[in-house]
């Protein structure tokens, strides 16, 4: 079966598709080229499409409120420190505690040791410009429930379709220490103490990766001391993260938008 190009589909269907990328904050439209671009940078999304149409929104909302407050003109783009300046006046965070601090070190211990080593394998499945995302992540979710049912096959599957060249072994990464890889895969292996085969798909800017923890050989703690002001960092850009969800959930409930409906303030921010 041919796949139809959008100008040969009928009226209404090429209508729908056009609606399907389309969206507009107080009638400033954004187009679908725009949304498009927008997408690429949010590849590992369930739908890029919508994550990608959901930032282009937020960032025209905290346009047209920066202009409204008169911190950029009508006609400027927004930049990073614009969107700086727009929430440094209109946010109120507080910072964290030393309490707060200690709380979040002894709930996370395992975060804060030295030297901690996994050893894992992998199996990719790559996002490249020829494949569709949705196809790829269907075929990743197929061959987990593959090996989950048959752990044996896990070395003969990651030979026989891991895009990475540590198929030619099986899939295996050998031992890795915080730091030998990307920050996304680094939480799923190192911020749980799961073995075997993990239940869930790994997405990183990569791909999507099956994932197997053969073991772990733990490492030191580190004092509280010297790990304080990591833990302030983060716990203020939470904080922080948070409260800018809040903030742009009750810009959009002031404004007329479409093409985007805002619930929970679950979406990406400003990116």
């Amino acid at each position: 079966m041919s796949t139809l190009l959008p100008s040969e589909l009928p009226p209404s269907a090429e209508r729908a598709a056009q609606d399907a990328a389309f969206a507009s904050v107080n009638g400033v439209a954004i187009d679908a080229a725009s949304i498009s671009d927008e997408a690429r940078h949010h590849a590992d999304a369930a739908d890029p499409l919508d994550a990608g149409r959901r930032a282009l929104v937020i960032r025209e909302l905290l346009r047209q409120r920066a202009v409204a407050l008169e911190l950029i003109a009508d006609a400027d783009p927004l930049d990073d420190a614009a969107v700086d300046r727009l929430l440094e006046r209109e946010l109120t965070v507080p910072a964290a505690t030393r309490a707060d601090c200690e709380r979040y070190y002894q709930s996370h211990a395992s975060r804060f040791r030295r030297n901690d080593i996994v050893y894992a394998s992998h199996i990719l499945f790559a996002v490249t410009d020829r494949a569709p995302l949705a196809l790829l992540r269907g075929k990743a979710e197929a061959t987990l429930h593959e090996v989950l049912a048959a752990p044996d096959r896990f070395e003969a599957v990651a030979r026989e379709v891991s895009n990475c060249p540590s198929a030619g072994v099986g899939g295996s990464l050998g031992q890795l220490l915080r730091g030998d890889s990307v920050p996304e895969f680094e939480r799923a292996i190192f911020d749980s103490e799961e073995t075997g085969i993990l239940s869930r798909l790994v997405n990183t800017r990569f791909g999507f990766h099956i994932v197997r923890i053969e073991r772990r050989a733990p490492g030191e703690p580190e004092a509280f001391e010297t790990v304080e002001p990591e833990i302030a960092r983060f716990l203020d850009e939470r904080v922080r993260f948070k409260a800018t969800q809040q903030y742009v959930e009750i810009l959009a409930s002031r404004a007329k938008i479409e093409g985007v409906a805002f619930g929970e303030a679950n979406g990406p921010l400003v990116q």
